[in-house]
């Protein structure tokens, strides 16, 4: 038996964080993140993996966003990636300006949400980002 297989064993796998016996945060194969928290390597791993699926998210509302140019592309990721899937489908006028083509209306539409009265500067860059031809 090798080594991960008997950690395994008796830690189990548990991929939402949940309190070990000892009352610690934890997760994974017994990972105390309250005490050892994670790698900038982990991070960045999980980062990468939440842009592809965020990626495959905007895929599936959108036929053809391999087509868009990467800042627009970038931009959709951050805000599905900041919302998640679920309230970004509630930008229903924003998503039906974009699958017109129509980006400037998009950016209208997103300036007036909530989102871009929450966090200014993050939109104001996604609206940057998107507005560029």
């Amino acid at each position: 038996m090798i080594t991960e297989e008997y950690i395994i064993k008796h830690e189990g796998i548990k991929l939402k964080p949940y309190l070990c016996p000892a009352g610690k945060l934890t997760i994974g194969v017994g990972r105390n993140i309250e005490d050892n928290g994670i790698s900038t390597d982990e991070a960045i791993y999980i980062l990468k993996n939440d842009i592809k699926r965020c990626e495959s998210e905007l895929r599936e509302i959108f036929d053809h966003f391999d087509l868009f140019d990467e800042n627009k592309k970038t931009s959709l990721i951050d805000i599905i990636f900041q919302l998640g899937k679920p309230s970004f489908l509630k930008f229903k006028k924003m998503i039906r300006a974009i699958k017109k083509g129509d980006w400037q209306e998009s950016v209208r539409e997103l300036k007036d949400s909530r989102l871009c009265r929450e966090v200014p500067s993050r939109c104001e860059d996604n609206s940057e980002l998107m507005s560029t031809p």
